[in-house]
């Protein structure tokens, strides 16, 4: 169940389709601002978030593998590419999101680094 929910929420962030990504996630959810730093709480925060970061580049995040965690947590290993507005790539690599899942929801999101030494 915990993959299906992790990937509707890539599919809908993909799409731009933000109903349907917070239609995946507790009401008081913790988002990361990776773009500019700190988190946001909540669905109009993040709405609020994701419409300035869509007004400046353009993210695709699509996951490589979902592990469940000793702690509970789901680690999911992503391959995340940015352009800018005129199709420059800013960044194309792969990150680490840590969820948090409560009652089938995505209730929170931590970003982790990939060691570059790292076996993907």
């Amino acid at each position: 169940m915990t993959n299906k929910l992790i990937t509707t929420a890539y599919n809908a962030f993909n799409a731009r389709d933000i109903d349907a990504a917070l239609a995946t996630m507790t009401p008081n959810v913790r988002w990361p601002k990776a773009w500019e730093g700190d988190f946001v709480t909540g669905y109009d925060e993040i709405r609020d978030y994701w419409t300035r970061q869509w007004s400046e580049i353009n993210p695709k995040v699509d996951p490589e593998t979902i592990t469940q965690l000793p702690n509970g947590r789901t680690e999911v290993t992503v391959h995340q590419v940015v352009k800018d507005l005129a199709g420059s790539i800013v960044f194309d690599g792969y990150v680490k999101h840590i969820f948090t899942i409560t009652d089938n929801r995505i209730a929170a999101m931590e970003i982790a680094q990939i060691p570059e030494n790292a076996d993907l």
